[in-house]
């Protein structure tokens, strides 16, 4: 592995946001939304349920997004945002059930002849 390329895991950057926000009446769901909407239009990815992220170019650029964030806090729950280097992102483990569940969207084979 080259030196430049060791460096870049370290200067490349992933942002989750892990939020627990209240949706007990219709306007704490309208205000979860709206949170929610706009992680996602600014590159945000659902990674699960009430957890998104963000790759990011450098510490530089994650912070910009870290800033949008606190400026978008709803009044009440908890959100928490997580800065990690994208070699730490690389050492994630992801685990699934051993039960294979079916993908109802899939699509059909087109036969042609």
């Amino acid at each position: 592995m080259s030196r430049l390329s060791n460096l870049n895991q370290y200067q490349i950057m992933w942002i989750l946001v892990l939020f627990d926000l209240p949706t007990t009446s219709k306007k704490e769901r309208k205000i979860y939304a709206s949170f929610r909407d706009r992680l996602k239009n600014d590159g945000f990815n659902m990674f699960q349920f009430s957890i998104y992220l963000r790759h990011c170019a450098s510490k530089e650029n994650a912070a910009v997004h870290k800033k949008r964030i606190k400026s978008w806090l709803p009044p009440h729950g908890k959100v928490a945002v997580l800065t990690i280097t994208d070699r730490q992102f690389g050492l994630m483990e992801l685990f699934f059930g051993p039960k294979k569940v079916e993908n109802p969207n899939a699509p059909r084979q087109l036969e042609l002849f």
